[in-house]
């Protein structure tokens, strides 16, 4: 049975990944996680004595740590999304980004590529390292335009400087040393186990919870939104099938902008949990200072992915939210836990600092 690494598996879309790898391939997934604050092991409860499933508490830092891994469980690739993301994060505290992003990244290449170096010839074509990023490295767009795999980078934020220059040795270890790898740059992610530091999940829980729905500016900046598991289902293809050297765009070709993405969960949670006062959630939408440097506009042009490997999303951006919706309304606990901090104590209890 062939094993795969997969770091960041405890987070949104590590999560979402493992969860479908283990249901639906034959993969034997480890899943290396340092346990941040947005990772959470419950994100995994329906894997977790999967036998094709293994936990490492480990950090992407921790080169010893790497080398025991690789020479332990002998993978034939990595997916690599283990990664500080929050932008807002990023701006008032960038040194985390600096040392998990493009540290992170180059100790994880390193170790990589001197296990790779050391696999037989046979062996070495069908190797793959995957490395995850963003569409923010590219920048702000305007009114109009898409952005393609040959657009230039202009990261305008300390999140997406350190993802393009994690793209960046990722790229150069490809080329400079051979390593067979592959980059994929994705638009805004959402769906069932995000952190609520994000837009959806942020908004769906102020409103619940009766606080104000705080919206930067005037809520006009755009973004491409992806569910998470049809992201799941691209980066699955991308490493099976991606040509080694080569960057897909993963898009879910639904731009909204910010306050359309907030009026429709409103829209929704007037539908599906009304108000006790019947009134709409869109009552309790505020204005708040714009963040610094905002990008006004991200779009992806995923022709590239559907053309070349035939991927293209399976859910509309109302079909995916109402999912979304549906499944924090379903799952209280899991965001009572996240939110008081309670399933931070759950996995020291459980996990401590295990390797």
């Amino acid at each position: 049975m062939d094993t795969l690494f997969v770091t960041g598996g405890a987070g949104f879309i590590g999560s979402a990944l493992i969860r479908l790898l283990v249901a639906e391939s034959g993969w034997r997934v480890v899943n290396i996680d340092k346990l941040t604050y947005a990772g959470n092991l419950e994100s995994l409860t329906d894997v977790a004595d999967d036998p094709r499933y293994v936990f490492s508490r480990s950090d992407i830092c921790d080169r010893t740590a790497l080398d025991v891994l690789f020479q332990t469980h002998r993978p034939v690739g990595v997916i690599h999304l283990a990664a500080e993301s929050h932008v807002d994060r990023s701006i008032h505290g960038p040194g985390d980004f600096i040392e998990t992003n493009i540290k992170g990244t180059y100790t994880l290449l390193e170790a990589a590529r001197a296990y790779w170096s050391m696999l037989e010839a046979k062996d070495k074509p069908a190797f793959r390292f995957h490395h995850v990023s963003t569409d923010e490295v590219f920048g702000s767009l305007g009114e109009s335009g898409l952005f393609v795999e040959s657009s230039s980078y202009q990261p305008n934020s300390p999140y997406s400087a350190s993802k393009a220059a994690s793209d960046h040795l990722v790229r150069a270890w490809h080329h400079t040393y051979g390593l067979p790898t592959v980059i994929t740059n994705c638009s805004n992610n959402y769906g069932p186990c995000q952190f609520p530091e994000k837009l959806v999940p942020l908004m769906i829980h102020n409103a619940v919870s009766e606080k104000p729905l705080p919206i930067y500016g005037k809520g006009d900046n755009v973004r491409d939104w992806l569910y998470v598991d049809d992201h799941a289902r691209a980066l699955r293809l991308v490493f099976e099938k991606g040509i080694s050297g080569e960057t897909y765009n993963i898009g879910g070709h639904n731009e909204k902008t910010n306050l359309e993405v907030v009026d429709a969960l409103c829209s929704l949670l007037d539908e599906l949990k009304p108000r006790r006062d019947g009134r709409s959630y869109r009552d309790q939408k505020v204005g708040v200072a714009d963040r610094p440097g905002h990008d006004k506009r991200y779009a992806i042009d995923a022709t590239k992915i559907e053309r070349e490997l035939g991927w293209t999303p399976t859910e509309s951006f109302e079909s995916g939210l109402k999912k979304t919706v549906g499944w924090y309304l379903d799952n209280p606990d899991w965001v009572a836990h996240v939110v008081s901090g309670e399933y931070r104590q759950w996995m020291d209890r459980n996990y401590g600092d295990r390797a």
